[in-house]
C-alpha cells in the first residue's frame, strides 16, 4: 500500500511544540507532508483586523516557516492565497493527497468552514484526521458536554466540568524531523478569487492606504514561492506595535522568565499587577501568542504548575486560581466553552442591525439613536474624552495593540455601565480591530462581564477614571507617556487637568479647551475638557442598570424582537425610548429581520443593538445569576455613598 500523502493545514496552531495534530500527521508515516496555510478572505475582509494584528500574524507565519525549514531544508510553510473551502478540493487532486490533518477548532466560523472542507474531502476520497483541540486546556465541546450542555458561566463551573473531562494533558515535544513536500506545481489550477459580498464590503478598508492585493498574484503568490503576504500587499498602513509574533519569540521569553524568576511565576496575582506599567509591562504578555497558537496553553500551564508544585513541596508561597497565572488560563477556557456552547449569538445581539442574518457576516452598520452618544463613543475610541486616564489607555491600545487587563476593565466600564451607557458591542468591536491579542471568545466574554450583561452582575461597582488611575500611578507617568500634551502638567492636576488654573496650563504648555477635534490653537497644544460630569453621568448609568435588571428581558423576548422594549424604560434613565423608533431588536427597519436565522439559536444575555445608549433589555442568564461572582480585589466602588444607597 502506498505511503500516505498528507496535507497538514495550520490554523490557530502556529508552532511545532505541543502540537498533537502535527504529531498525528507524522504518525501516519507519510511519504510527503505539505504544511499549508490558507489565506482566508473572511479575515481579510470581514473580521475586524488592524495593521498591528496583521503584522503579528505575519511574524508567526514566517517564524513557523523557518522552523519547518530547520527540520527539513526542502520544507517551508506553503501559504496558499485562496480560502480553504474552494482551494482544498483542487489541491487534493493536484497533489494526490490521501490524508488531510488539522487541529480541531470550536470557533463558530471555524466549525462551519471545517464542516464544508470535511465534506469535500469525503467526496474526494481523502481521509480526514482531526487532532485534539490544544489551543485551550480542555476540549471546549467536551467541557460543554460535562457541564450539562450549557455554557460555562463561572470558573467554578469550568473547573467542575474540567474534572469530568479529565486531567489537563501534558505537552508533547516538538518533532525532530519531518518529511519534505512533494511536487508543489499547481497543474493549471485556477485561483478562485474571493468576492467581497454585496452589502457587506471590506470592513478593514479604513486601514488600507492602497488597494488590497494579496490575491492578485495567484495562489502561490509573487514569483510562485508560496510566500507569506506583506502588509504592503494587504494595502495596510504601517503597524505601530513593538510586539513581534512567533513561536521562537515567546518560548525564548518564557524560558528566560521562568528560569530566572520562579517566584514571580509562582506567586503572580493578576489583580495586583499595575495597568500603568509600560517599561516593561507587569504581565507575561502571552495572550497574543496563545491566540495564534504560537504558544501552547497546555505547555504554559504545566511549566507554571511544575514550578508551583515544586515551591509547595518546599513550603514556599504560591498563588492560586483565579488570580494566578494558571487561573488566567482557566478564565480563557471558560469563555471558549461558553462560545462553543452558544455559537454565533455569543458575540452579537439577537437580530441586530449590523449582523446580516442571511450571510452570517457583520455589515458595520448601526442604528444611531443619539447624536450625543455617538460623539461620546467616537471620543472614547480616539482617546479624547477629557479624562486623561481613559484617554491614555485608549491611545496605548491604538498605538501598541495591547493594554493591561485592568486598563481594559477601566475603559470598558467607562463606556458601558459606568459613564457613557453605550452598548458593549461597540467597545468589543474596537478591541477586535486594535488588539494584537484579540481572541473572540475572551473579548466578547470580558465585555459582557464588564458591562454586567452576563457573567458578572454587581453593576454598582464601577471604576473611577480618576481614583483608580491614581491608585497605580499617582504621578501620572503613564498619562504623560501616552497623552504627551499633558506631559508637563503638575501632578496635582494630571488626572483632572480641566481644574488647573490658566497659569498652570500656560506653564505646562497646554490649553484645556474644546472637545478634542482640534489639536492646537495658535500653536499651543489643546486637551479637551471632560465630555460630561462623571458623578452625574455615573448615577444616570446606575439608575438605568437598576431598571434594566428590574425589567429583566432577555434577547428573545417578544418586546425585544418587536422593538417595544423601549416603552419599559423611563426617559431619565434611557433617554427618549418611547418604543416607536427603529425595528425589532434595535434594527433599523423591520425588513432587516427577514431571512434565514439558521445561526441564531437561543442567545445568552442578548441585548437590543444600540449605537448610543446601552439598551439593557436583558440581564445575565440564570446560570450566571445563580453562580454569582466574588468581587475582584482591584474592582472598587467609586465611593461609599452609592454602595450605601444601593443597600438601602
Amino acid at each position: 500500500m502506498p505511503a500516505p500523502r498528507v496535507l497538514y493545514w495550520f490554523r490557530t496552531d502556529l508552532r511545532l511544540h505541543d502540537s498533537p495534530a502535527l504529531a498525528a500527521a507524522l504518525a501516519l508515516h507519510p511519504s510527503v507532508l505539505y504544511p499549508i496555510w490558507c489565506w482566508d478572505s473572511h479575515y481579510v475582509y470581514h473580521a475586524r483586523v488592524g495593521p498591528n494584528r496583521w503584522q503579528f500574524l505575519l511574524g508567526c507565519l514566517e517564524d513557523v516557516s523557518r522552523s519547518l525549514t530547520i527540520l527539513n531544508p526542502s520544507s517551508k510553510l506553503l501559504v496558499l492565497r485562496e480560502p480553504a473551502v474552494t482551494l482544498l478540493p483542487k489541491l487534493f487532486k493536484a497533489w494526490g493527497i490521501t490524508h488531510l490533518v488539522f487541529e480541531k477548532d470550536t470557533d463558530s466560523y471555524a466549525k462551519e468552514r471545517d464542516g464544508k472542507v470535511m465534506e469535500s474531502a469525503r467526496q474526494a476520497g481523502v481521509e480526514v484526521v482531526v487532532g485534539p483541540q490544544s489551543r485551550t486546556l480542555w476540549d471546549s465541546e467536551e467541557v460543554v458536554k460535562a457541564n450539562g450542555g450549557k455554557p460555562t458561566m463561572s470558573i467554578t463551573q469550568l473547573q467542575a466540568a474540567g474534572k469530568k473531562v479529565g486531567p489537563i494533558a501534558r505537552p508533547i515535544d516538538a518533532p525532530k524531523s519531518l518529511p519534505g513536500p512533494g511536487e508543489t506545481g499547481l497543474g493549471g489550477i485556477e485561483q478562485t478569487r474571493p468576492v467581497v459580498e454585496e452589502g457587506v464590503g471590506d470592513i478593514n478598508a479604513k486601514y488600507r492606504s492602497s488597494d488590497e492585493a494579496s490575491y492578485s498574484s495567484g495562489i502561490a503568490g509573487p514569483d510562485g514561492t508560496f510566500s507569506v503576504p506583506t502588509l504592503e500587499e494587504l494595502g495596510m498602513k504601517p503597524a505601530t506595535t513593538h510586539i513581534r509574533g512567533g513561536e521562537s519569540v515567546i518560548l525564548a521569553r518564557l524560558s528566560q522568565i521562568l528560569s530566572n524568576d520562579e517566584e514571580w511565576a509562582a506567586t503572580f496575582e493578576k489583580p495586583k499587577t499595575s495597568p500603568a506599567a509600560f517599561e516593561p509591562q507587569s504581565t507575561f504578555l502571552t495572550s497574543p501568542y496563545l491566540h495564534f497558537g504560537a504558544l501552547s496553553a497546555r505547555y504554559f500551564y504545566h511549566r507554571v504548575e511544575d514550578i508551583v508544585e515544586k515551591r509547595r513541596a518546599e513550603k514556599k508561597a504560591v498563588s492560586t486560581p483565579p488570580v494566578s497565572l494558571t487561573g488566567q488560563l482557566l478564565f480563557r477556557d471558560m469563555y471558549f466553552a461558553a462560545q462553543s456552547a452558544i455559537g454565533y449569538p455569543f458575540g452579537q445581539t439577537y437580530n441586530n442591525a449590523h449582523f446580516d442574518i442571511k450571510t452570517g457576516l457583520v455589515t458595520g452598520g448601526y442604528e444611531v439613536d443619539s447624536a450625543v452618544k455617538e460623539q461620546e463613543f467616537i471620543r472614547w475610541r480616539e482617546g479624547r474624552t477629557g479624562f486623561p486616564w481613559i484617554d491614555a489607555i485608549m491611545r496605548q491600545l491604538k498605538l501598541e495593540g495591547w493594554i493591561h487587563h485592568l486598563a481594559r476593565h477601566a475603559v470598558a466600564c467607562f463606556l458601558t455601565r459606568g459613564g457613557c451607557y453605550i452598548s458593549w458591542e461597540r467597545g468589543a468591536e474596537v478591541f477586535e480591530e486594535w488588539l494584537v491579542d484579540h481572541e473572540a471568545a475572551c473579548n466578547i466574554g470580558n465585555w459582557q462581564w464588564l458591562s454586567c450583561t452576563a457573567f458578572y452582575s454587581m453593576f454598582y461597582r464601577c471604576y473611577s477614571p480618576v481614583a483608580f488611575g491614581k491608585k497605580w500611578d499617582d504621578n501620572g507617568d503613564y498619562i504623560r507617556k501616552y497623552v504627551p500634551e499633558l506631559k508637563d502638567m503638575p501632578k496635582k492636576y494630571i488626572y483632572e487637568p480641566h481644574k488647573a488654573p490658566l497659569k498652570d496650563q500656560r506653564e505646562a504648555g497646554v490649553m484645556i479647551k474644546g472637545d478634542g477635534s482640534e489639536a492646537d490653537s495658535d500653536g499651543i497644544p489643546l486637551y479637551p475638557k471632560p465630555m460630561f460630569d462623571f458623578p452625574t453621568q455615573r448615577d444616570i448609568c446606575l439608575a438605568g442598570m437598576k431598571n434594566a435588571y428590574k425589567v429583566g428581558l432577555h434577547g428573545d423576548h417578544p418586546k425585544v424582537l418587536d422593538g417595544t422594549w423601549k416603552e419599559l424604560f423611563p426617559d431619565e434613565a434611557e433617554g427618549p425610548t418611547e418604543g416607536r423608533v427603529g425595528g425589532p431588536g434595535g434594527m433599523t427597519t423591520f425588513e432587516d429581520a427577514d431571512g434565514d436565522e439558521g445561526h441564531h439559536e437561543e442567545p445568552v444575555a442578548a441585548t437590543p443593538k444600540r449605537s448610543g445608549r446601552q439598551s439593557k433589555a436583558s440581564r445575565a442568564p440564570e446560570s450566571a445569576k445563580k453562580g454569582g461572582h466574588k468581587r475582584e480585589h482591584s474592582q472598587g466602588t467609586l465611593d461609599g455613598a452609592f454602595v450605601k444607597k444601593a443597600k438601602s
